[in-house]
């Protein structure tokens, strides 16, 4: 197999899928990383355990936690999934009241334990841990002035571009990381900790979600609320953009280290990245993705026999397309969550069809029916005629494709993963021109102003709803052209 050339990338490396990311075949956008942090409970490491747990969805490559009790730093990192990474003798060792843990999305370029999170420091002031979700824009210029001060690093992650800068400040912890982060474009969301005191700080744009919460007399960080409800936490807030919370001995203290930019987060969270049960700046995300696929029918409607989903994400905007039009909602699609990787060769049928190893077809379901197949979006287009074709051997007779975001043809620089905007479809190709690479019979997208209406809940007053829609209109919130410097995707 590895000296035979594979039909559009399916197999990349010696198994299936190798380096792919979670979903894979699936031409989906890569997931971003989470965070989560607990201060103030005895068993700070447990809670941690199952707040990464719930945001597994987050980043499935690694997963590492950080706990410490007032005098010493205790950490685990791993490659895998939380619960492969952890187990209970382990968590029980973990020992302090207070912790960081993070999840990381999967790559193909630098999946290594060196880059596993929290990233664990010793400097002259003590221990440092941090873990962060996002992306440093201009994070090569900063390493490569750190680097010609004498730095040496470790890692390629983004996150130890903010340690040198901290460690070589001859300021308090505090005052030393407001410097380093007022320093930093881009998008993220830093937990920083050292024995005695731990900062939790978003952007200046606030493009990557933070909230936190309370469970009893402790504080809980995390990158959706689905983390907290799974602990009985209470959501609180969410973290406002520039806003930099400092927890130590005394309680919490709320401050900034800058002041906050144009609110602009990602809009991708509603479409596709977040969990549908968090809710995200005052909107639940399964009730926003519903009024996604309402609105789309409003925009878009056409007549047919079937409304279905691609799972997961879609799910919701397929039930609320459904309800609108009245088009009965059935699971026409059905995907296998269970395939993993898997160092079997496949038929070469498969090998040119590998979307049957994740998703099916029910065939009593569209078989002579004429379907409405509901996606979040469309990347460089390949996943969407796989799944079209799918239908149509199913038996559908037509198959109208309704997309619930707007076309995707700009890379972000923010956390997201995304391909070179030349392998972007949308930004070379029109909607007619798409709708026939992807053999569909018809096909919409939702409009800008659909999508901020459908959102909807988090800041009117704002531009744009105070999302980022960058990836859709090329309009990005902060500078993102360092002189050729500037670093796309996430390497958190």
């Amino acid at each position: 197999m590895p000296n035979e050339i594979m039909p559009e990338g399916l197999w990349t490396g010696d198994y299936y899928n190798e380096g792919s990311g979670k979903d894979g075949v699936f031409d989906k956008l890569k997931e971003e990383c989470g965070v989560f942090g607990v201060f103030g409970h005895h068993d700070a490491a447990s809670l941690s355990y199952y707040g990464l747990h719930a945001l597994q969805h987050r980043g499935e490559e690694s997963a590492g936690i950080c706990v410490a009790d007032g005098v010493q730093f205790r950490y685990h990192r791993g490659m895998g999934l939380v619960k492969e990474v952890f187990g209970r003798e382990l968590l029980e060792s973990l020992q302090g009241d207070r912790s960081i843990g993070h999840v990381r999305y999967s790559t193909s370029g630098d999946s290594q334990i060196t880059n596993a999170q929290p990233l664990v420091f010793k400097y002259r002031q003590g221990n440092l841990a941090i873990a962060t979700n996002g992306n440093i824009v201009n994070e090569p210029a900063l390493r490569r002035e750190l680097e010609d001060s004498g730095s040496i690093f470790q890692t390629t992650s983004d996150t130890e571009v903010i340690a040198h800068l901290i460690a070589r400040s001859p300021k308090n912890f505090v005052e030393a990381a407001k410097d380093a982060l007022q320093r930093l474009v881009g998008g993220f969301a830093f937990l920083l900790m050292t024995g005695d005191k731990m900062i939790v700080a978003s952007d200046p744009n606030g493009l990557r979600p933070l909230t936190m919460g309370r469970l009893g007399d402790a504080y809980v960080f995390a990158s959706e609320t689905c983390a907290m409800e799974v602990i009985g936490a209470e959501p609180v807030r969410d973290i406002a953009p520039g806003e930099l919370l400092v927890l130590d001995a005394d309680g919490l203290h709320e401050d900034r280290y800058t002041e906050a930019g144009r609110k602009a987060l990602c809009a991708m969270e509603y479409i596709y990245f977040s969990r549908p049960d968090s809710d995200m700046n005052g909107s639940n995300l399964h009730s926003a993705r519903k009024r996604m696929g309402s609105r789309m029918a409003l925009e878009s409607f056409v007549d047919a026999d079937v409304v279905t989903g691609v799972p997961d994400s879609s799910i919701s905007a397929a039930i609320g397309y459904a309800e609108q039009t009245g088009i009965p909602y059935e699971l026409g699609l059905i995907k296998n969550k269970y395939t993993g990787r898997t160092f079997i060769q496949p038929s070469q049928e498969l090998r040119e069809q590998g979307v049957k190893m994740k998703l099916s077809a029910v065939r009593r379901v569209v078989e002579g029916k004429r379907v409405v197949m509901i996606d979040d979006s469309i990347v460089r287009g390949t996943t969407s005629r796989r799944i079209v074709n799918l239908l149509r051997e199913a038996g559908a007779t037509e198959v109208h494709v309704r997309i619930t975001s707007p076309p995707f043809q700009n890379p972000c620089f923010y956390g997201i993963d995304t391909p070179d905007r030349r392998e972007l479809i949308a930004s070379s190709k029109s909607v007619d021109e798409i709708c026939r690479e992807i053999n569909a019979d018809s096909l919409s997208f939702l409009t800008p102003d659909g999508l901020i209406s459908a959102i909807g809940g988090y800041d009117e007053n704002s531009p744009k709803g105070g999302l980022c829609l960058a990836c859709f209109d090329n309009e990005y919130p902060t500078q993102i052209d360092f002189g050729g410097e500037e670093k796309m995707g996430c390497s958190c």
